[in-house]
């Protein structure tokens, strides 16, 4: 059954925007930063929550491995300033200087993102309908117009998505829905989000983690 799981999900879809940034620098995470430098930050900062090599051990915190180093060096930013609110996250990147944001950002982008695959078919399948043709009738676009097909997302202003945790993905969409996550450029999250209901999001958060 799992098998038959990954081979559906390698067929891959869009979620319109999990993140639509603007405003975002200079993009190759080669060019962005020193990655030796950003390593020993994650090493003594990020590694609990997020893994050494941003494949976080928790469902609750996003995987980084892979992120488009803008996009990251942007929501670290905007932690700093208050613009995208999280406590934890606050307290993380006080500190930082933008250079350490922009080594830690170039770091977790050249790490590879492990494989990963979702484990409810049914959910998985009608997350799969939702990413590749949207719900025209509730004015929702594919998210992969946004993210891409197979999820990776299009640098610098759309996030990969791929193989992100169903937890993370899930409490991300519920944040924009609500309004409590709002720094997404011209809104556009919260806008597509508010569109979605309680399964509607399940179904999608469970399609994304197998999404490759």
């Amino acid at each position: 059954m799992m098998r038959f799981i990954s081979i559906v999900l390698s067929l891959a879809i869009p979620v319109a925007a999990l993140g639509a940034e603007g405003n975002a620098p200079k993009s190759g995470a080669g060019e962005f930063g020193d990655g030796a430098a950003g390593r020993q930050i994650a090493n003594q900062i990020c590694a609990v929550c997020h893994g050494s090599d941003g494949n976080s051990p928790l469902g609750a915190n996003p995987n980084l491995a892979g992120q488009h180093a803008e996009y990251l060096y942007k929501q670290l930013v905007e932690f700093k300033s208050g613009a995208r609110t999280n406590a934890i996250m606050a307290g993380m990147v006080a500190n930082l200087s933008d250079d350490d944001m922009r080594n830690l950002a170039a770091y977790y982008a050249a790490q590879a993102a492990k494989d990963t695959s979702a484990s409810n078919l049914e959910l998985a399948t009608a997350g799969q309908k939702l990413y590749r043709g949207g719900v025209p009738a509730k004015g929702i676009a594919a998210c992969s117009a946004c993210h891409s097909p197979d999820g990776a997302g299009i640098p610098p202003v759309y996030p990969r998505v791929s193989g992100q945790h169903t937890e993370y993905t899930t409490a991300q969409l519920r944040a924009f829905r609500s309004g409590d996550r709002n720094n997404d450029a011209n809104s556009m999250m919260r806008m597509v989000a508010s569109r979605l209901s309680d399964e509607e999001i399940k179904a999608l958060a469970e399609y994304i983690s197998g999404l490759h």
